[in-house]
């Protein structure tokens, strides 16, 4: 329609999809091995754009420990029998961290992030187990 001004109530999605069908065009026509549709490109852009957003989500989520309203928020309670060494280990752990961080450490937070480290190595974990009996044959 000419003539008219351009105003708020008219569909501000429209521009894009005139561009990105233009855009779909002229990649038709210069690459001729290209069997993609233009819905194809138009899916392809959304998921880009999906992507992006959600990854933007993810650098602007707030960390676990300001979103809980407690330590327990979202954990499972798991019994922990350590051993004398180990508790002693933990103990200077948290001591250390609170130092580097400034701050008073959750001990449930180190040890959760303890056993996570600790997933993470699970061949350090294996020589602990083979140091505690495990593998170990009696034949």
């Amino acid at each position: 329609m000419t003539g008219m001004k351009e105003g708020a109530g008219e569909d501000p999605f429209a521009e894009d999809t005139t561009s990105t069908k233009t855009e779909s065009k002229t990649t038709d026509q210069s690459d001729s091995t290209d069997t993609r549709s233009p819905t194809d490109y138009q899916t392809e852009a959304t998921d880009t754009a999906d992507s992006q957003r959600s990854t933007r989500q993810q650098s602007m989520q707030i960390p676990y420990k300001f979103r809980r309203d407690g330590v327990q928020d979202g954990r499972d309670r798991v019994p922990l029998f350590l051993q004398k060494d180990t508790k002693s280990a933990e103990r200077d752990a948290l001591r250390e961290l609170e130092e580097r961080f400034d701050d008073d450490v959750s001990l449930t937070d180190l040890r959760e992030a303890l056993m996570k480290v600790g997933l993470r190595h699970l061949d350090e974990a294996e020589v602990h187990l083979e140091e505690w009996g495990y593998g170990m044959t009696f034949d």
